[in-house]
């Protein structure tokens, strides 16, 4: 992925879906994208954020804007309906209920693991990279009579954002006047830090231990990976339920949708980058009034690229994340749970606690 990347491929959107009704505030007809050039080498993120539901009450937060100017979304998205302070968002839906809700899933102790392997030469997003390093080798020793000797690695690379990555909620904000706005209300100059985070890190996460369900979008829809493009809808996601023989997503569950897009992993990378099949806005609001706590996909994308709206790129983002506190996992592996047609599982991450990253790696499991 390339600066530049959504001017010159707008032909590749090649599903429409209008937002419902039921599910879509008021909102100003003025297009709120950004461009990748400008998220990458103007380190604005106003057009990669997500965001706060269609019913969210719009009082006034303490941090942020009276009435901010020209609001992509028409409407206010704070005070969080956990609280004019909370840092945490969704996380905090895996409550002891849930936990012991999930554990009621695993039925044999099998572990499926979900995360990618981070490795050089796995695709990135624009300039990022990854490298592991082992200078000297061995690094250290001898010690003691036994003469012990041990191996240190270094790590180059944006850690939060590369291979399976789980989206903070400082990650993606969206520019209200003349700046950049996050969840709850908190303005760029409170969240922004050199040297990480000054809120919103990613150590305010809670571990997951919940219910996670997969919609195998792919199988309903058949082939070996669906398009570029492909905005999954709400009747793909009642057709998955219904086939799958589950219930649908509940407060606290997490959402995993596998498109086949993760084939192309380290064998056509230009592909894999040029865009990628998942759900639009409208299923995103779907998801946003179930109130689940996380949303994953099976590629960088984490939603359809492009999406309903080709003026709007990553609207989802700002849905979940910016407006609802709803996180994002990206690049889950979900090829050895479809093969063995695992639908419903106990779902378990916790988030690397790096005090002040925008993000987490880490390997997701699911226990069956």
């Amino acid at each position: 992925m390339q600066p530049g990347w959504f001017e010159d491929k707008p032909e590749q959107r090649t599903d429409e879906a209008t937002p419902t009704a039921e599910t879509t505030p008021e909102t100003t007809t003025t297009p709120g994208g950004v461009t990748r050039r400008g998220f990458l080498h103007g380190g604005m993120v106003a057009g990669v954020a997500a965001g706060v539901a269609a019913t969210t009450v719009v009082a006034q937060h303490p941090h942020a804007h009276a009435q901010p100017a020209a609001n992509p979304f028409g409407q206010n998205w704070w005070p969080s309906p956990f609280g004019a302070q909370d840092e945490v968002g969704a996380s905090q839906r895996v409550t002891p209920a849930k936990v012991m809700e999930a554990t009621r899933l695993i039925k044999t102790g099998r572990i499926f693991q979900l995360g990618r392997i981070v490795e050089a030469g796995i695709p990135n997003f624009g300039n990022r990279h990854v490298s592991i390093t082992i200078p000297g080798g061995p690094t250290g020793g001898p010690f003691g009579n036994a003469k012990l000797m041990y191996n240190d690695e270094m790590f180059s690379g944006e850690i939060g954002q590369v291979a399976t990555q789980f989206d903070g909620l400082g990650h993606i904000g969206t520019i209200l006047g003349n700046e950049t706005v996050y969840y709850n209300g908190l303005k760029q100059s409170e969240v922004g830090g050199a040297y990480g985070l000054q809120k919103l890190g990613i150590h305010n996460v809670r571990p997951f231990f919940t219910r996670g369900i997969m919609l195998d979008v792919l199988a309903l829809k058949g082939g070996d990976m669906l398009n570029a493009g492909h905005v999954v809808t709400p009747a793909d996601v009642q057709a998955c339920l219904q086939k799958q023989g589950i219930k649908e997503p509940g407060e606290g569950d997490v959402v995993l949708f596998r498109t086949g897009w993760s084939k192309l992993w380290m064998k056509d990378n230009a592909k894999f980058n040029s865009g990628t099949p998942g759900m639009g806005t409208t299923v995103a609001k779907w998801l946003i009034s179930k109130k689940v706590c996380l949303v994953a996909h099976d590629h960088w994308a984490g939603e359809a690229v492009p999406g309903e709206d080709k003026d709007r790129p990553f609207e989802c983002h700002q849905w979940l994340i910016t407006m609802n506190g709803i996180h994002i996992h990206e690049n889950v592996d979900m090829e050895e749970l479809s093969a063995n047609k695992v639908y419903e599982f106990a779902y378990i991450f916790s988030p690397v606690r790096l005090k002040g990253a925008t993000g987490s790696p880490g390997n997701p499991i699911a226990v069956v």
